[in-house]
C-alpha cells in the first residue's frame, strides 16, 4: 500500500516558532520555554496534528531529514517521535515509516453537557431562512406553467430544458461557454456529489478533499466506500493565500488519486476565495496529472468583498474539470435543486448512471428554480448585504468577548472559522447546549479527528441573536477550558 509523505521542508513551514507553538496562548510570555527541545517539537506537531495542518495517515520525514532541515541533532527528534508515538500521535509498523494518527479516546469527557432552559441559538447550521415573498411567487409562477408537462411521464434524468438554459447561460455570464446540454439537474449539491462518485471512482479509490471541507462530503466520500485525502487551507496565509497547491499536486502524485473535490469559491467552512493565478494552477495540476477535479460552487454567489475570479472551469487548462452548484445557500436548503455542469460526454455518463439512484429531479422544484435564477440579482445583493452586516456583527462580538480567539475573514460565504486557545472544540460543542447555543465541533469538517483547536461560527442569524450566541460561547468556553464541571461554574461570582 502507498503511504503519503510529508517533506521535511513542508513540515518546518508549517512548524514555524515552534518552540513556543506548544505553549497556550495564557501561558506564552518573553521568558525562555523551559521544556526541552525534544518535547518542545513534539508538543509542535502534535499541535500540528489536531488543527489539520499534517493531515492523519501521513509519514513524517526520516528523523535524519528533519533534523538537518532544524538544524537540531538526530537524538532530539527520534526523542520526539518516540514521544509522539507513546502518546499514539505515530504509529509504526515493521520496515515502513511513522505514520500520523490521533489517539483513542480513554473514556467519555464529563463535559457537562445538558439541554438548555429555552430554545438554544442553532450555530450548527449554516443556512439562510428562505425569502418568502420570492420563493412563493416562484412556486406560483411554477404551477401556472406545469400544464406543458402534465401530458409526458414528467421523469426527466438531466432537467428540464427551461431550467438547463437558464443554467448555462449564467456560466456564459460568468465567462464560461456552456450550453445546455452540458448541464444536468440533481436533487441538491449532495446528489451531484454521490453521482459523480459513481461515474468517476470505484469503493477504496482516494478523493483529494480541502482540510477542513463541508462535512457532508466527507460522508458522501466515505459511504461511497472512498478514501479523503485531506490537503490543509491555511486561513492564516491571507484571504488569498489559503490553497497548498504544491501539497494538492503532491497529494495527487502521492496517492494516484482519480478525482479532487475542491471548494475554491467562498470555500465551506472559512469563507476564502482562490483567485486567478491559483485556479489556472490548479487546473493545470489536474490536467497535468490526469485527474478529475470536481469543483463545489455552492457558496459562488455569496460573494461579500468581491465578485470570485472566472470558475476554474474557464482556466486555459481547465477543459476537463467538472462543476457542480446548488440553490441551497444562496437562496434556500428547502428548494432541492442543484445541478452539473462538464462536458457533453460525461453528462452521458451521468444519465446512464442515474437510473440506479432515481429517475429525475421533480418538475416542479425545477420550474420554481428556473422562475427564481432567470432574475436573481437583486434578490443576492440584499442576502450578501445581510450577510455583510452580520459577519461585522459577529467579528465585533467576538472581539469583545473571546479577544484570545483567532480568525481570519474571508471574502464570502456565511461563517468564520476560529481558532481557539485550547484544542477543546468537542468538549465545547458539548457543553455548549447547557448555555442556550448549539456548536459543530472543528473535527466535523476533519479527517480522523483533526480540528479540535476550531470551530465554525455561522453568521446567517441577525446581529443581536450573534451577540447573544457569542456571549453564550464565551461562557462554555471559559467552562471546558478550565476543566470545571457546570455546577463549579456555578459557583463563580
Amino acid at each position: 500500500m502507498i503511504t503519503r509523505a510529508i517533506g521535511a521542508g513542508s513540515l518546518v513551514r508549517d512548524l514555524g516558532n515552534w518552540q513556543d507553538s506548544g505553549q497556550s496562548h495564557s501561558r506564552r510570555s518573553s521568558r525562555p520555554d523551559p521544556r526541552p527541545a525534544y518535547r518542545a517539537l513534539a508538543d509542535s506537531i502534535r499541535l500540528l496534528v489536531h488543527d489539520g495542518r499534517v493531515p492523519l495517515g501521513v509519514a513524517l520525514p526520516s528523523e535524519r531529514e528533519l533534523a538537518a532541515a532544524l538544524s537540531l541533532s538526530r537524538t532530539t527528534v527520534a526523542s520526539a517521535y518516540a514521544a509522539l508515538r507513546e502518546e499514539g500521535y505515530l504509529r509504526s509498523r515493521q520496515g515502513a515509516r511513522s505514520t500520523v494518527a490521533v489517539p483513542a479516546r480513554r473514556g467519555p469527557e464529563n463535559t457537562g453537557s445538558r439541554m438548555p432552559v429555552g430554545p438554544a441559538i442553532d450555530l450548527s447550521n449554516a443556512s439562510l431562512p428562505a425569502p418568502a415573498t420570492e420563493i412563493e411567487a416562484a412556486y406560483a409562477a411554477a404551477l401556472r406553467s406545469m400544464s406543458t408537462y402534465l401530458d409526458s411521464h414528467g421523469m426527466e434524468p438531466i432537467g428540464v430544458s427551461v431550467l438547463r438554459e437558464v443554467i448555462a447561460r449564467r456560466y456564459r455570464e460568468r465567462g464560461l461557454p456552456t450550453s445546455p446540454d452540458q448541464i444536468m439537474v440533481t436533487s441538491g449539491a449532495q446528489h451531484a456529489m454521490r453521482l459523480l462518485l459513481g461515474v468517476f471512482d470505484d469503493p477504496g479509490d482516494r478523493v483529494v478533499v480541502d482540510h477542513p471541507t463541508y462535512p457532508n462530503a466527507l460522508e458522501a466520500i466515505r459511504r461511497y466506500g472512498a478514501r479523503p485525502v485531506p490537503v490543509p487551507v491555511r486561513p492564516e496565509n491571507g484571504p488569498h493565500g489559503g490553497w497548498d497547491l504544491d501539497g494538492i499536486a503532491s497529494a495527487v502524485r502521492q496517492t494516484a488519486a482519480r478525482t479532487a473535490f475542491l471548494v475554491p469559491d467562498f470555500h465551506n467552512p472559512t469563507g476564502l476565495c482562490l483567485d486567478e493565478d491559483g485556479r489556472a494552477e490548479l487546473a493545470r495540476i489536474m490536467r497535468d496529472t490526469r485527474t478529475t477535479l470536481v469543483v463545489d460552487e455552492s457558496m459562488v454567489d455569496l460573494w461579500l468583498d468581491a465578485p470570485p475570479p472566472p470558475p476554474v472551469a474557464a482556466m486555459p487548462a481547465g477543459a476537463s474539470v467538472v462543476t457542480v452548484g446548488s440553490t441551497a445557500k444562496s437562496l434556500w436548503g428547502g428548494l432541492r435543486v442543484g445541478w452539473i455542469r462538464a462536458d457533453r460526454d460525461t453528462i452521458v455518463r451521468l444519465a446512464g448512471a442515474r437510473t440506479a439512484v432515481d429517475l429525475g429531479t421533480p418538475v416542479m422544484e425545477q420550474l420554481a428554480a428556473a422562475h427564481l435564477l432567470s432574475d436573481v440579482d437583486e434578490l443576492l445583493e440584499r442576502r450578501r448585504a445581510g450577510l455583510r452586516e452580520r459577519r461585522r456583527a459577529l467579528c465585533d462580538a467576538l472581539d469583545r468577548r473571546l479577544p484570545d480567539w483567532e480568525y481570519t475573514p474571508g471574502q464570502g460565504g456565511m461563517s468564520l472559522w476560529a481558532r481557539m486557545p485550547e484544542p477543546v472544540s468537542t468538549s465545547l460543542a458539548a457543553a455548549a447546549p447547557s448555555h442556550g447555543v448549539l456548536l459543530s465541533a472543528g473535527p466535523r469538517f476533519g479527517v480522523q479527528g483533526a480540528f479540535e483547536h476550531f470551530v465554525r461560527l455561522p453568521h446567517t442569524q441577525d446581529a443581536e441573536v450573534l451577540d447573544d450566541a457569542v456571549e453564550a460561547m464565551a461562557a462554555a468556553y471559559d467552562q471546558v477550558a478550565s476543566g470545571r464541571t457546570p455546577d463549579e461554574a456555578r459557583l463563580v461570582v
